[in-house]
């Protein structure tokens, strides 16, 4: 089994676009309202759809859960916090300020324009135990 995309729904496509070109993705053409991000180290995709094109698929219209997210994991602790600092700058919601996990991440929450909540993280530098 392989993870081959992960797909949301977006009532704004240009603000949800600008989110998450702001985050690292790199759109190609789209088709119709339908955009796709290739992540190449991870042959993943990041699929957004305009809103109409899920609910007439699924039926009903689509809304983020209360604990529906993904991670995007980042070179360093400090390119998690410029890349917040961009998402604020540019008027979009920080839900939960980068800090120090005791898991060992430099980790923080971002939403975007639709409420989909995404987690950004780097590995901290292991510190060896004082002697």
């Amino acid at each position: 089994m392989n993870l081959n995309a992960v797909g949301i729904a977006s009532s704004n496509i240009k603000k949800t676009l600008e989110f998450y070109e702001l985050l690292g993705f790199e759109f190609g053409k789209p088709m119709g309202d339908h955009y796709e991000s290739l992540v190449a180290s991870s042959s993943v995709k990041l699929m957004i759809d305009g809103k109409e094109t899920i609910k007439n698929i699924i039926g009903e219209d689509p809304k983020p859960g209360n604990h529906s997210s993904f991670a995007i994991q980042y070179d360093s602790p400090q390119e998690v916090n410029d890349v917040v600092s961009k998402i604020q700058q540019s008027g979009f919601i920080i839900f939960k300020e980068p800090w120090d996990a005791f898991w060992g991440q430099r980790y923080a929450v971002v939403e975007d324009p639709d409420g989909y909540k995404v987690d950004l993280y780097a590995q901290l530098e292991k510190t060896s135990p004082e002697v």
